[in-house]
């Protein structure tokens, strides 16, 4: 898919939000901390990729979604309706997307990593889960999670039951895998860098954008090919940038900048 890049306008990334977590109290200052980043890039945006885990957990009913969220949800309904470009990718906390937001935003889901030439630039952007070595045991889970039947299976149970029981191993499943998540492996080992750089053994990319990994990387995977992780708004509040001419990481806030240079070795 191509989009064309203006002068003077912008494409922007972002992921791993984790509406919901860790309680709606912090959730709610979370969320209005990132509408006043969707207001900012409102001016000049071209595009906006939102690349997975928008929420700590989503799963769409036929007739129910998930209590809260309004202002987020009507935000990017109002961005929509003004012909400004976004896309959702599914993440593996909000994998159960099942047409709202295409219904009701009139805003395309992604369920699996695309490819883009934004302006004159190739770009291969998911959220990251399931890719490159490793972690079988996750691969696994996740065909049963996106297997029709378990869906359907999931969808009999009332929502007052199903949204809690699935909160709680959401909750759960942060808590098992969050330190290992934030955990810098080092160029040479990240496993999102390993996958980049196979696809590059078939097709040239300038730049691989995923999240998942919750850290605000950017590593070079080839002579002319970075990789770009998103980091998340829990505690880096990060997202990346393209003018055209380059990708930028940037913080929305001091402390989640402090907290890349003092927690995250490889960021520059």
């Amino acid at each position: 898919m191509h989009i064309p890049l203006p002068a003077n306008k912008k494409i922007y990334f972002a992921s791993d939000f984790h509406l919901g977590a860790p309680d709606a109290a912090a959730s709610r200052e979370r969320e209005k901390l990132i509408l006043q980043w969707l207001e900012e890039v409102e001016k000049d945006a071209q595009h906006i990729f939102l690349v997975g885990d928008i929420f700590d957990f989503w799963f769409e009913y036929k007739h129910v979604i998930p209590k809260g969220y309004t202002r987020i949800l009507g935000k990017l309904a109002g961005l929509s309706d003004k012909g400004i470009g976004i896309s959702v990718f599914i993440g593996n906390h909000d994998m159960w997307m099942n047409g709202y937001f295409e219904e009701e935003l009139n805003i395309p889901v992604y369920y699996e990593p695309q490819t883009y030439t934004l302006g004159d630039k190739r770009f291969y952007i998911g959220h990251g889960d399931g890719l490159g070595p490793g972690d079988h045991g996750y691969k696994f889970l996740k065909k049963i999670f996106r297997n029709p039947v378990c869906r359907w299976l999931f969808s009999a149970i009332h929502p007052v039951w199903g949204i809690s029981l699935a909160n709680y191993f959401s909750r759960k499943s942060r808590s098992a895998t969050g330190q290992e998540l934030e955990k810098f492996l080092g160029d040479e080992n990240e496993w999102l860098a390993i996958y980049s750089k196979e696809v590059l053994q078939r097709e040239h990319f300038d730049y691989f954008i995923f999240g998942h990994r919750h850290l605000p990387l950017d590593i070079k995977v080839g002579d002319n090919s970075r990789y770009i992780n998103l980091g998340d708004w829990l505690n880096y509040f990060s997202y990346a940038v393209f003018d055209g001419q380059d990708t930028t990481l940037k913080f929305y806030t001091e402390a989640g900048e402090k907290a890349a240079k003092s927690g995250v070795k490889n960021f520059v």
